[in-house]
C-alpha cells in the first residue's frame, strides 16, 4: 500500500511511502524481542546518556524536524520549533531522574528484606496521532525506553515523513538496533502487531472510536493497553477574574496547533456578568492573530491537517447556529483553512457544546454561578482538564474536587509538563502519561521479599 503526505496550505505531496510487506513486519517484530534481550541489562546510566544525546540531536536539527511538521499538518513554523524544543526536554527529564523513578521501593514488613524491583515489561507498540506529531511519540518513547523497554512506532500516515525522522533521532544517538523502530503500516495490521508475542504493551494517543478499538483487541491478547483520548475541556472563568492577566492564556488555550488538541479548551464557561465583558476581549485578541502560510514566521493560524477535519467542524458550527447559538466571528471555511470562529450562547445540545471540536472554534456558555458553572463543566462524557479563572486562589483550589477530570488548572491554560502526570478521566481514557507515573506504566512492579 502507497501512502502520501499531502501539504494541507499548499495541496502539494510532501513525501510518499510505501507499507512494509508482511515478511517485514515478521522481521521487525523479531527484532525487538531480541533487541529487548540485551538493551534491558544495559546499566541504567548507559541507557541515560544515549537518551540525552537524543535531545541533543533535536536540539542540534531543530529547524529541518519543526519544517517538516509544518510541512506535514500545517503547524504554524514557531509552534513546531516549540515542539522539538519540547521533545528535547523530555529526554533530559527524564535522563536526569530515571534512575531515581527505577529505583527499589523499601517497604518494611516481616521479611528481612521486602522492597519492590521495576523491571522492563518487554516491546511496547504505540499508536500516535499526527496533531503533535514528535511530542506525542517522544512523551511516550523517553520513560518507555529508558526503563528497558523497547518500542515501536505506528504513526498517523499523513506524518509519516516525521515518523521516519523520530527513528532516525534514536539511531544517530547510538540506540542499539532493534530499541525504537519505526513501522509503515496501514491500521488493518494493528491486531497482528498486538497479538505478536513480542508486544507486551500499546499506548495510544488518538480519537475514542480508535482508542475503544485498540482496548477491545488488547483485552483479547491480555496486553495492557493507555490511551489518551479526546477532550471537551472548559475554561471556566469567574466573575473576579482579572481579564488582563488571563485573555492571551485563554487565547493560547483555544488556538494553539490551531485549536487542534485534545486539551484544548474548547467550552468558554462565563459567570455572571463576565460573559460580555469576557467575548469582547476575546474577540480582539483573536482577530489580531495573523493567519496564512504556516511557514511564513508571523503566522499564528494556519490550516487544518486535512479536508475532512475543516469539512466536520463546519459542520458543528452550522449545526450550533441552527440550534440558536450566535455567530459572534468567522465562521467560514475555504479547503483546509476554517476561519477563527465564535459561538455566543452555546447550551447544552449543540455540537459546540456537547461534541469535541477539533479545529479553532470557540464556545462561549453563561453560567448564572460557580455552582452552575461546575454543572455545565461536568456535562460532556469527556474528563480531560479543566480552567478556573479568578482571583481567589484557595477558594478555587478547595473546589477542585468539583472536577472530575484528570488535571486542574487555576489561571492557566491545560498543558502537559515532563514533571507532571497527564491523562483524562471517562472517555478521555485511562492511564498517566509522563512524571514518574509515565515510567511506572510499563515497568513490572515486582515484589521481592527475603526471610
Amino acid at each position: 500500500m502507497e501512502f502520501k503526505s499531502i501539504n494541507p496550505y499548499t495541496n502539494q505531496v510532501v513525501g510518499t511511502y510505501q507499507s512494509i510487506t508482511d515478511a517485514e513486519l515478521s522481521e521487525k517484530l523479531v527484532r525487538a524481542d531480541s533487541a529487548f534481550k540485551t538493551w534491558r541489562l544495559q546499566p541504567i546510566t548507559e541507557r541515560a546518556k544515549l537518551m540525552k544525546k537524543a535531545g541533543q540531536i533535536l536540539r542540534d536539527n531543530v529547524e529541518e524536524y519543526a519544517l517538516m511538521i509544518t510541512k506535514e499538518m500545517g503547524k504554524p513554523l514557531s509552534e513546531s520549533r516549540g515542539e522539538i524544543n519540547k521533545c528535547a526536554w523530555v529526554c533530559d527529564y527524564y535522563a536526569d531522574n530515571a534512575e531515581d523513578f527505577l529505583a527499589n521501593e523499601i517497604i518494611k514488613t516481616d521479611a528481612q528484606q521486602s522492597f519492590v524491583k521495576h523491571d522492563p515489561i518487554g516491546c511496547v507498540l504505540a499508536i500516535m496521532p499526527w496533531n503533535f506529531p514528535f511530542w506525542q511519540v517522544f512523551r511516550f518513547a523517553a520513560p518507555t525506553l529508558l526503563a528497558g523497554n523497547t518500542g515501536m512506532l505506528k504513526h498517523a500516515p499523513n506524518v509519516f515523513g516525521c515518523a521516519i525522522l523520530i527513528e532516525e533521532v534514536f539511531t544517530k544517538a547510538g540506540f542499539p538496533k532493534g530499541v525504537f523502530q519505526n513501522l509503515i503500516v496501514h491500521h488493518d495490521k494493528t491486531e497482528t502487531i498486538i497479538a505478536h508475542d513480542a508486544i507486551q504493551a500499546v499506548t495510544l494517543t488518538g480519537s475514542e472510536r480508535a482508542g475503544a478499538a485498540v482496548a477491545e483487541i488488547s483485552g483479547r491478547y491480555i496486553k495492557k493497553s493507555l490511551l489518551e483520548l479526546g477532550g471537551n475541556n472548559a475554561f471556566i472563568v469567574w466573575e473576579d477574574a482579572d481579564l488582563d492577566q488571563i485573555i492571551n492564556a485563554a487565547l493560547v488555550a483555544r488556538m494553539l496547533n490551531c485549536g487542534q488538541s485534545c486539551i484544548a479548551a474548547k467550552r468558554f464557561i462565563l459567570v455572571g456578568n463576565i460573559y460580555d465583558k469576557f467575548v469582547s476581549k476575546f474577540t480582539e485578541a483573536l482577530k489580531a492573530l495573523p493567519s496564512g502560510d504556516p511557514l511564513h514566521e508571523t503566522t499564528k493560524v494556519g490550516p487544518l491537517a486535512r479536508i475532512d477535519l475543516a469539512d466536520q467542524l463546519q459542520k458543528q458550527v452550522r449545526k450550533s447556529v441552527e440550534m440558536g447559538a450566535e455567530l459572534l466571528l468567522g465562521g467560514n471555511q475555504n479547503g483546509c483553512y476554517h476561519e477563527p470562529t465564535i459561538l455566543g450562547n452555546v447550551k447544552p445540545g449543540m455540537p459546540a457544546f456537547d461534541e469535541e471540536t477539533f479545529g479553532p472554534l470557540a464556545a462561549m456558555i453563561k453560567a448564572k454561578d460557580i455552582d452552575e458553572a461546575f454543572e455545565l463543566s461536568e456535562m460532556s462524557p469527556f474528563g480531560l482538564g479543566v480552567t478556573v479563572c479568578t482571583t481567589d486562589i484557595e477558594k478555587a483550589v478547595s473546589m477542585a474536587s468539583r472536577v472530575s477530570d484528570g488535571a486542574y488548572f487555576v489561571n492557566e491554560l491545560v498543558k502537559s509538563d515532563p514533571r507532571l502526570p497527564f491523562g483524562g478521566t471517562k472517555r478521555s481514557g485511562y492511564g498517566r502519561e509522563l512524571a514518574k507515573d509515565g515510567m511506572m506504566e510499563f515497568v513490572n512492579r515486582k515484589t521481592i521479599y527475603v526471610k
